[in-house]
């Protein structure tokens, strides 16, 4: 089964976001607007379905701050590992030997992403256990879509029914997002609609339904 992301209803209200379940490809989505805490949603779910013996890999995007300032983010393996997603221009530098690539004042470190990112999607489902395995991928968002392996690998995951996934899509905003359109729009998606308000309730919502997909991959 495919559970799904956490998605932004509109720009009015910044801190709505949305999830949705898709019970075929065994994964969870989420998509978002920032500051609705969903890296936050995400990690508990992991411990959640950790504690009740659930496998758990793959990624999240963490904010970095500096004196408060946000200064950019990191990608996070479940493992701990860590890796440059993007920086503001003042603390990334410039750099000339190759395309730089850019989402408002934040430089994307693309080699950084690849590297820790891209092995995680070739290990899906080759440990043990692979039908009680949730998969992060959080986000798939305009920063991680510069990557055109990080899309491939995405579409194959959630084609694939090795396990269950669990992910971030961002709300729509200015021009649609490829992928994060073909993921809202995939005909066996069910959506939950999160907000800074009801999140902490949506959170046994969101658990059962991948508790649901396990089931139907064990």
């Amino acid at each position: 089964m495919y559970v799904g992301a956490f998605e932004g209803q509109a720009a009015v209200n910044p801190v709505q976001s949305v999830s949705f379940v898709n019970p075929e490809t065994q994964s969870v989505d989420e998509s978002f607007d920032s500051g609705v805490g969903k890296t936050t949603l995400v990690q508990r779910a992991c411990e959640a379905l950790v504690s009740s013996g659930v496998g758990v890999e793959g990624f999240y995007t963490e904010e970095v701050r500096e004196g408060g300032r946000r200064v950019g983010f990191d990608v996070v393996t479940v493992t701990g590992e860590r890796g440059h997603l993007s920086r503001i221009r003042d603390v990334a530098g410039s750099s000339h030997s190759r395309r730089e690539y850019t989402v408002g004042q934040y430089v994307v470190d693309l080699p950084s992403f690849e590297n820790l990112a891209l092995p995680l999607f070739r290990n899906v489902g080759s440990a043990d256990g692979g039908g009680r395995k949730v998969f992060v991928i959080d986000e798939i968002g305009k920063m991680e879509l510069f990557s055109q392996s990080f899309i491939r690998s995405v579409r194959q995951t959630l084609d694939s029914s090795s396990c269950t996934i669990l992910g971030t899509i961002p709300i729509p905003k200015g021009k649609p997002l490829g992928l994060v359109e073909e993921v809202r729009g995939r005909r066996d998606v069910k959506v939950f609609t999160v907000s800074k308000e009801n999140r902490n309730n949506l959170l046994q919502d969101i658990i059962a339904a991948l508790q649901n997909c396990l089931k139907q991959t064990s």
